[in-house]
């Protein structure tokens, strides 16, 4: 008789139930695309510059360290939501959170209360303050009325520049269509120039479209 053979069943692996270990996400790192002024400053103008204007080394050279722009909204006495309006549009324009001038004293007779808001401000530095200066080079003044170039007697004698602008509309970031008043602004440039003829030069040199001397 014959052995009966025992046959095994193949038998099927278990399947893990121990989680899995999860693979640590991985970081997509942006390259950051370099300001094309910045560029163009550390390329061209600090070389340009320090030959210009006699320098011996490069750190001679000035440089641009901030641009503030500032709304004096003197209306703000009758109507608080104009200071609203400000900062919207000063945020819109330069893409920064915007800090809220208040009175620093009382004064009666224009209806002016110790604390009330006055007025919008913000301070662009870096990568920042090279975009806006591009915008506002080659877009933002061109699209002035009758425009003909920047004054140059708007120096401080220490090398520092202010545009005053009459309508915030000239910036595209605004839409026109939801503008319900006409703002002005501010414009100060300021530089590590020792003199108003250094920062002249330095502004020149970024493209600023100064008048021509007759």
């Amino acid at each position: 008789m014959a052995k009966e053979q025992k046959v095994k069943k193949e038998q099927k692996p278990k399947k893990d139930t121990a989680p899995k270990e999860t693979q640590p996400a991985v970081k997509v790192v942006e390259e950051k695309i370099p300001a094309r002024l910045k560029e163009k400053f550390s390329k061209e103008i600090v070389p340009k510059l320090k030959e210009q204007l006699g320098y011996k080394t490069l750190m001679q050279v000035p440089k641009l360290s901030k641009i503030v722009l500032n709304m004096g909204v003197g209306q703000a006495t009758q109507d608080q939501k104009i200071i609203e309006e400000a900062v919207k549009d000063l945020e819109t324009i330069t893409g920064q959170k915007i800090s809220v001038r208040t009175a620093k004293q009382a004064i009666s007779n224009f209806k002016l209360r110790e604390g009330m808001k006055i007025g919008a401000k913000v301070t662009l530095r870096r990568e920042r303050m090279y975009e806006f200066l591009d915008r506002f080079l080659t877009i933002a003044l061109p699209r002035m009325r009758d425009f003909k170039g920047v004054s140059d007697k708007s120096f401080d004698g220490r090398g520092n520049y202010t545009i005053g602008l009459k309508e915030q509309i000239i910036f595209p970031e605004i839409n026109t269509d939801k503008v319900t008043r006409v703002l002005g602004m501010d414009i100060t440039f300021v530089t590590t120039a020792n003199t108003d003829k250094e920062a002249y030069e330095l502004l020149s040199a970024f493209g600023m479209p100064f008048r021509k001397k007759e």
